[in-house]
């Protein structure tokens, strides 16, 4: 395998990356930006974002989708930010990631706590569903963090960073979840933000391990890549998507932005996302 190469230096916070025309988007949750960065290193601000969390993915005609505080937000042409749908309904806790499938489905979670400093307690899913419906589709979450949908639009999975597990869901017709079942037991590691790959294992980052690693269903570790401070995301893209993302960053518990730790790494792997053409 080749050597991990960074792509840019000086983020506060790196996370939420998504690769989207050609170019990897992604949240600094520090800085409060929404950054787009090309295969060169170009980085172009798209929004700023006042809020922490906050995750990002885009909609089946392209548009930017934001959950930050207790929103979800969509990008206008002229870069604005309006409201998609109001979840102050679901929970008092900020949201923390988003995944969109090819129905234009939006699912997002919240891990049911004031985090770092608050109380253990167990989060949810939510959906908002094209139609602009909201509601609760899961519970009973160990710290929900990164999910991904699969691209026939049959199963989301979720990391429980608490639980050690990637969870996966069966997607109903109208959108709902059923059939929870453990895809990898991990008992030895904190699955962060995942993404999916075309043979349909999953690439999870672990911040406490400070890696990145390829599990098959059932829990057959595949591959690792070893990084010099903690992986918070990881995500698939490139001009062949066979380009390995991974949002690092340095972290002592609080984002005030006086350091900037974050780096965006890329390192090649022989298995493309899934649905990459």
């Amino acid at each position: 395998m080749s050597a991990p190469q960074i792509l840019i230096n000086g983020l506060v916070m790196g996370e939420s990356p998504r690769w989207h025309e050609n170019r990897l988007w992604f949240s600094d949750w520090g800085a409060r930006e929404i950054i787009a960065v090309d295969l060169d290193g170009k980085r172009e601000k798209i929004a700023d974002v006042n809020a922490f969390p906050f995750s990002i993915d885009f909609l089946p005609d392209g548009s930017l989708v934001v959950v930050a505080d207790k929103l979800l937000k969509r990008r206008q042409p002229d870069g604005s930010l309006i409201t998609h749908a109001d979840l102050t309904g679901l929970s008092r806790f900020a949201w923390n990631e988003i995944v969109v499938d090819g129905r234009g489905n939006i699912y997002l979670n919240n891990i049911g706590f004031s985090f770092p400093d608050g109380a253990f307690a167990p989060g949810i899913i939510a959906l908002v569903g094209a139609d602009g419906s909201v509601r609760q589709v899961a519970d009973g979450l160990a710290f929900p963090n990164g999910m991904a949908v699969t691209p026939d639009n049959r199963t989301l999975i979720v990391a429980e960073s608490y639980g050690q597990m990637l969870t996966a869901f069966d997607i109903g017709a109208d959108g709902g979840l059923s059939n929870r079942r453990v895809f990898a037991d991990l008992s030895d590691d904190y699955p962060d933000g995942i993404c999916i790959d075309a043979e349909n294992a999953v690439w999870y980052a672990s911040v406490p391990n400070k890696r990145c690693v390829r599990v098959r269903e059932r829990g057959e570790i595949l591959q690792t890549v070893n990084l010099d401070r903690g992986g918070f995301a990881c995500m698939l893209g490139g001009k062949d998507g066979k380009t390995l993302f991974m949002v690092a960053n340095e972290w002592g518990g609080s984002v005030d932005g006086k350091e900037r730790t974050g780096q965006v790494i890329m390192i090649p792997v022989s298995v493309p996302g899934a649905g990459w053409p």
